[in-house]
């Protein structure tokens, strides 16, 4: 049998058939096109679901479940989205709409994080492990967890909204309304800001920085800083250490609280490696509360990429 995973995203719905071993078989997307009526994004998602199914060489009756993994605050007990800003609805009932269009299967939704999350706890980077947290470096910082093999989502299923821990006192202003969240200063969006204050800063004619973005300050994106540095660039190398240290601040929040066994980091700026994680783990292991103990929580790379929510999402 077969497991169908579906990631709906703000750009692009993406599905995939998924085997008992975790691995993708087949996989088709389309555009989202938001916004959208309801009933037009389910007729999507049925679509380039049934096309991932016929790409597989197989049939719906090989379909053993399906799971959607979506942005926002969804209920998986009533199969409801809540409130999703990037797809523009409330109270969504995708559950039953979705079930109508794919004869009957049993359906599930969930954070696309927590899927992601779930993905990297049954085939990824915390493969084997009981607890874990994956945090997603993107547009805004997204988090799950795991508690004993299972998704943590709190009782009203809006659990996890780890970017909007407060890091700075009345700091940066963030979308969500509060200021100083983690989100403001450790996402890629956070770092985009942060390259472009230091570059105002010490005056544009001479920043390394900007003649790396063609002379564009709107051209900074989440590797300008990282890429001076690594030329050698001083207010390259500030940037990224500044950077680095909000993103600690919140890692060590994140391992006081839950202490789990792993701690893996996505998203695209994750993929800097070693020179992101080896001074992240520094600065974590100077301040950590656990720092005497012999057991300490694995900081590591996300494996899985954008599959991660499809594989966590088919298996919900």
């Amino acid at each position: 049998m077969y497991r169908l995973g579906i990631d709906l995203g703000g750009t692009n719905i993406v599905a995939a058939v998924v085997d008992e071993k975790y691995k993708i078989v087949a996989r088709a997307s389309c555009k989202t096109a938001v916004p959208r009526p309801e009933e037009e994004i389910c007729d999507s998602m049925a679509e380039v679901a049934l096309k991932a199914v016929t790409k597989a060489k197989i049939t719906l009756d090989d379909i053993k479940t399906v799971g959607i993994g979506v942005p926002g605050a969804v209920n998986p007990e009533t199969g409801v989205i809540e409130y999703s800003a990037n797809l523009f609805f409330h109270n969504w009932k995708i559950v039953s709409m979705m079930q109508e269009r794919l004869n009957g299967k049993p359906v599930k939704i969930e954070n696309d994080a927590n899927a992601a999350a779930y993905g990297e706890f049954l085939a990824g980077a915390a493969k084997g492990a009981k607890n874990v947290v994956a945090i997603t470096l993107g547009t805004g910082v997204g988090a799950g967890i795991i508690i004993d093999g299972k998704i943590y989502s709190g009782s009203n299923y809006a659990g996890a909204e780890m970017g909007h821990m407060v890091i700075v006192k009345d700091g940066k202003e963030c979308a969500c309304g509060r200021k100083g969240c983690w989100e403001a200063y450790a996402s890629a969006t956070g770092l985009i800001n942060l390259t472009k204050e230091a570059i105002v800063k010490e005056r544009p004619d001479f920043s390394y920085m900007l003649s790396l973005c063609d002379g564009d300050i709107n051209k900074v994106n989440g590797i300008t800083a990282f890429k001076a540095m690594r030329d050698g660039d001083e207010l390259g190398r500030q940037v990224v250490h500044t950077y680095i240290s909000y993103l600690a601040c919140g890692v060590i929040n994140a391992i006081n609280i839950f202490q789990p066994d792993i701690l893996c980091i996505g998203g695209g700026i994750s993929n800097e490696g070693e020179t992101l994680l080896e001074p992240l783990r520094d600065i974590v292991k100077k301040e950590r509360y656990t720092k005497h103990n012999d057991k300490q929580t694995v900081i590591c790379k996300c494996q899985l990429g954008n599959d991660a929510g499809i594989i966590g999402a088919a298996f919900l």
